[in-house]
C-alpha cells in the first residue's frame, strides 16, 4: 500500500511540475480565443497516434528470443509508462527507461534495447520520408539548403543503421571498433546489442509494417499541428506544415532539454515566423503542441500510479548465462 501511495504522489507531483514549467497561464491565454472544435480534433488525433505508436513497438518485439515475449498487457504498460516518463527527462533517458522496464519481464536487456533503437530509427526515417515528400511542393524559401542538408543527414544516419542490420561485414566493423577500447564490458555490450539488432534482417514484413505506421504517425502529427493552427487562426499553405512539423518533432527529441521545453518554441519560431505567421500566435501554437503531447502521456501516469509494480528480473536472466532454460512467459 505504501509503495502504491508513493507512486501516486510521484506521478501527481511530476505531472504538476511539468505543467508548471510548460507555462499554464500562457496555455490558457492561447486557448482563450481558440476555436474549440479544432482543439478537440487535435486531442482526438493524439489518441490515434499513441495507439499506432504502441502497435509499432509491439510489432518490433518479433525479434525477441522465442518464448521471452511478455504478455500484451505488460508490454503496453511499459510503453505508456515510458511515454509518461519522457515528460521529465531527455528523450534518450526515456528510451533507456523503456528498454530497462521491458527487461524486467525476463527479456534480455540487449534485445529490449535493440527494439527501442529500431523504434527510434524507423521514427527518424519516417520524418525524412514525410519532409522529403513535401519539399518538391515548397516554393523557393530562405533556408531551403539547410532543410535539404538536415534531411540528408537524417537519411544518412538511417542508412548507416540499415547497413549494420543487413550487412554482417558492417556489423563486424562495429564490433571491431568497440574492441579498440580496452574495456571488456563494452565488448560484451556491443556484441550482444549488434547481434540483437541483426535479427531484424529476418523480419522484412514487420519492418515494412512498422515503417508504414511510423509514416502514418508523422502525418497525424502534422494534422494535429494544422488543427491547432486553425484553432488559433493560422492559415498557412499545406506544404508548410508537412515540411516543417516533422523536423520540429525531431528537434523536440534532441536531448538538450526536458520534454523539448524551449527547443519546441525555438523550432516553431524558426519554421513559421518567416512564413508570415504572427510571433504571438506561433508561440501559442508551440505551447499547445507541447501540451498536446503531455496530455497524450497521461494514461501512462495513471498506469504508473495505480498499476502493479513491475516484477523483479529473475536471477536466471540477471546472470545472463547461456544454456539456461527459456523463460515461460506467454507470448503476447
Amino acid at each position: 500500500m505504501g509503495g502504491k501511495l508513493l507512486r501516486i504522489a510521484v506521478a501527481v507531483g511530476l505531472t504538476a511540475a511539468v505543467l508548471y514549467y510548460s507555462h499554464p497561464a500562457q496555455i490558457l491565454s492561447a486557448t482563450a480565443g481558440a476555436q474549440w472544435r479544432w482543439l478537440l480534433a487535435a486531442l482526438g488525433l493524439v489518441l490515434v497516434d499513441r495507439t499506432l505508436m504502441a502497435i509499432r513497438w509491439i510489432d518490433l518485439l518479433v525479434a525477441l528470443a522465442p518464448g521471452s515475449r511478455p504478455p500484451l498487457g505488460s508490454v503496453l504498460r511499459v510503453f505508456f509508462t515510458s511515454s509518461f516518463v519522457s515528460n521529465f527527462v531527455p528523450s534518450v533517458a526515456s528510451d533507456l527507461y523503456r528498454a530497462y522496464a521491458l527487461s524486467q519481464y525476463d527479456v534480455h536487456l540487449a534485445e529490449s534495447t535493440a527494439s527501442v533503437l529500431m523504434d527510434r530509427a524507423l521514427g527518424v526515417l519516417s520524418v525524412v520520408i514525410v519532409a522529403a515528400a513535401a519539399l518538391p511542393f515548397a516554393p523557393s524559401i530562405a533556408g531551403m539548403k539547410v532543410m535539404v542538408a538536415t534531411i540528408g543527414v537524417l537519411f544518412a544516419l538511417c542508412a548507416i543503421a540499415a547497413v549494420v542490420i543487413f550487412s554482417e561485414r558492417a556489423a563486424e566493423i562495429v564490433r571491431a571498433s568497440a574492441r579498440l577500447v580496452p574495456l571488456r564490458v563494452l565488448h560484451k555490450v556491443t556484441d550482444a546489442l549488434t547481434d540483437a539488432v541483426r535479427r531484424y534482417a529476418d523480419h522484412h514484413a514487420e519492418m515494412v509494417r512498422v515503417l508504414v505506421l511510423s509514416v502514418l504517425v508523422q502525418v497525424i502529427r502534422v494534422i494535429q499541428a494544422w488543427c491547432l493552427g486553425l484553432a488559433l487562426g493560422l492559415h498557412l499553405a499545406a506544404w508548410t506544415w508537412f515540411v516543417f512539423v516533422p523536423i520540429i518533432v525531431f528537434v523536440m527529441q534532441i536531448p538538450v532539454s526536458i520534454n523539448g521545453i524551449g527547443t519546441t518554441q525555438a523550432a516553431f519560431a524558426w519554421a513559421f515566423v518567416p512564413r508570415g505567421a504572427p510571433p504571438p500566435a506561433v508561440f501559442a501554437l508551440s505551447v499547445l503542441f507541447l501540451a498536446l503531447g503531455i496530455v497524450g502521456t497521461l494514461p501512462g501516469g495513471l498506469l504508473y500510479a495505480w498499476g502493479p509494480a513491475a516484477p523483479a528480473p529473475s536471477a536466471l536472466r540477471r546472470a545472463g548465462e547461456p544454456g539456461q532454460p527459456p523463460s515461460e512467459n506467454p507470448r503476447a
